[in-house]
């Protein structure tokens, strides 16, 4: 089986993505990243044949670049700069970067290392590229589609109905069925209800005229671990002061839990609360952790009908209206909903993930707020890591 191509446009991939890069481009070119890839679900296996596909597939990515339209597109999002638009120019995928390969088992791999500017990029594009390929060979993926289409149908019945009065974002790039889709999901919800706000689809937003909408992600607190004087449990400060001072409160919305929630708190000082407008759940329970950033912003008297709370871990339109009606007269709660959108068919959905591993050869981690969403190749650094967490919180009380 031969596919058409998957990623047609360079737009195909998330807003966040063009925030951090940015981010990297204007302060921290010097930066080389290691990413890895990890199926997991378990018991998952790909063949010969699949990886051959997902490697073609890298060999057109690579031949594509930005157009002028594209780049146009990109200069009316406010907060993306001049000089930052015409290095996109010049930028390309760098098929050498990235390495792929089968164990025994048929465990996937792909490694992708090269100048983090240009690394970091491939994480969607990839995943968008292996979702696919294995979809459409493992399954029949018209069959698929039956069920999707069965699934979106109640969806948009169910907001009509008033049974769901929450508004989100579509995030479904990463894990989603297909571009065919994705596309299709995105225009019907925008032109069927009135409870989708944009999408982190740039590509997309850029077709069906919605809000691109994109925050920061957990590799851009990770990699100020691989910059040497820096320490360990001090890398949310330095986070967030590099992006309030790319985008000065523009675009702020801080993640935080790449090194425990806890600890961010302990940076999330008056300064940054009124810098940031709100911040980004993505692990941990969300009632506890929304309770907790309310009480942390009541110890700065903030008024927080201005603030948002962000939720975007593992959501289903069930479990965003319980929180919606739970915050929703203390704050405002906002959505971001990916798989549950994007690829809800009859049968399970992947759970891929590609994550910085190293920055200039040193080890790096995400901690998160919940067990089972670390990922770190480096054991004993991943060990240290946590006791310079630790050590911090109990050496510095709220």
């Amino acid at each position: 089986m031969k596919l058409k191509p998957i990623i047609t446009s360079l737009l195909d991939t998330d807003l966040y993505k063009f925030n951090m890069n940015q981010v990297i481009f204007h302060k921290h070119t010097d930066l080389v990243g290691e990413y890895f890839f990890k199926c997991r679900n378990e018991g998952i296996v790909f063949t010969k044949e699949m990886l051959e596909e997902i490697d073609e597939q890298i060999d057109h990515l690579c031949t594509l670049r930005f157009r002028k339209s594209e780049l146009d597109y990109l200069r009316s999002i406010r907060f993306l700069k001049e000089d930052y638009i015409q290095f996109l120019r010049l930028w390309h995928p760098i098929r050498d970067y990235v390495i792929t390969s089968l164990k025994e088992n048929g465990e996937l791999q792909i490694d992708i290392k090269g100048p983090l500017f240009s690394a970091m990029q491939f994480e969607i594009y990839l995943l968008e590229i292996v979702n696919e390929v294995y979809f459409r060979f493992q399954y029949d993926y018209e069959r698929l589609l039956v069920s999707a289409r069965e699934r979106l149908e109640q969806k948009i019945k169910d907001f009509n109905s008033g049974k769901y009065t929450f508004k989100f974002a579509e995030f479904g790039c990463r894990r989603r069925l297909s571009h065919d889709w994705q596309d299709e999901v995105v225009r019907r919800l925008a032109n069927e209800t009135k409870n989708l706000v944009g999408t982190s689809n740039v590509y997309l937003a850029m077709k069906y005229h919605l809000m691109p909408i994109g925050t920061y992600a957990h590799e851009y607190v990770q990699m100020f671990q691989g910059i040497s004087k820096i320490p360990l449990a001090y890398t949310n400060y330095y986070a967030m002061k590099d992006w309030y001072g790319e985008y000065r409160g523009d675009n702020g919305t801080a993640l935080t839990d790449t090194i425990t929630t806890d600890l961010f708190l302990r940076d999330f000082d008056r300064s940054m609360v009124n810098n940031y407008s709100g911040v980004r759940h993505d692990s941990g329970d969300p009632y506890e952790w929304g309770e907790k950033i309310l009480k942390h912003y009541a110890k700065f008297d903030i008024y927080t009908k201005g603030k948002t709370l962000l939720f975007s871990d593992s959501l289903n339109f069930d479990k965003a209206q319980a929180i919606y009606e739970y915050f929703k007269d203390r704050i405002k709660v906002a959505f971001g909903i990916g798989t549950y959108v994007s690829n809800d068919t009859e049968v399970p959905p992947l759970n891929i993930v590609i994550k910085l591993q190293y920055v200039n050869g040193h080890p790096v981690a995400k901690l998160s707020d919940a067990p089972g969403k670390e990922m770190c190749d480096d054991p004993n650094y991943l060990a240290y890591l946590k006791s310079s967490v630790a050590y911090r919180l109990n050496q510095e009380k709220e």
